[in-house]
């Protein structure tokens, strides 16, 4: 297994050590820490996505196993955040259920496809919305993170609160939107190759 795709299965691995880290139950001062640590992972894990997919291009390293696994891992990281957020009561439930939709449609296709001897490759507009879904993680982990941070230095009033879900609801909008255009793009592009499936 060349470097590319070890990167690929540690995004997997790393998505459950974020995910402990941002609902575990901590107590007390743990609770910051915890939220930075799950930040931070969460930088590790999206940065992998990108040296990836950069080396296997430049090494010539791209395999059928790397078109597959590398959007599927992504998608375990995203979903997995997305999940931990609706059970923080962060975002809205139909908004996540409108984002697993799409990715179990899209996802259920390749793998028929690729059981047909054909491989279906993410297409740029899903490779712009995988990165425009990491990034709106990356933004409420940090909200996320501010949020400790004020409570356990500063204040944290109502005012602040309505403020903090209001951003969140923004950033989501955008995502639900984009999700939605990339995977009714990703069906047109795929289209003459679905038509013979």
């Amino acid at each position: 297994m060349n470097i590319a795709n070890r990167l690929t299965l540690l995004r997997i691995i790393l998505t459950f050590v974020f995910v402990f880290f941002l609902t575990f139950p901590f107590k007390g001062a743990w609770v910051l820490w915890a939220k930075v640590t799950s930040l931070v992972i969460f930088i590790f894990a999206a940065l992998s996505d990108f040296f990836d997919g950069r080396i296997a291009h430049q090494k010539n390293m791209v395999t059928d196993f790397g078109k597959l696994m590398d959007p599927i891992a992504d998608k375990i990281l995203v979903l997995a955040a997305f999940t931990a957020f609706v059970q923080m009561q962060l975002i809205d439930a139909w908004m996540f259920v409108i984002i697993v939709s799409r990715e179990i449609l899209i996802t259920s296709l390749r793998l028929f496809a690729l059981n047909k001897g054909k491989v279906l490759s993410a297409t740029k507009t899903g490779k712009h919305k995988t990165f425009y879904q990491m990034i709106v993680i990356f933004l409420i982990l940090g909200f996320i993170v501010f949020q400790e941070i004020m409570k356990n230095f500063f204040t944290w009033n109502p005012i602040c609160e309505s403020i903090f879900h209001r951003g969140i609801d923004f950033v989501m909008w955008f995502i639900v939107a984009l999700t939605l255009y990339s995977g009714f793009s990703y069906l047109w592009e795929n289209r003459k190759i679905i038509a013979t499936l």
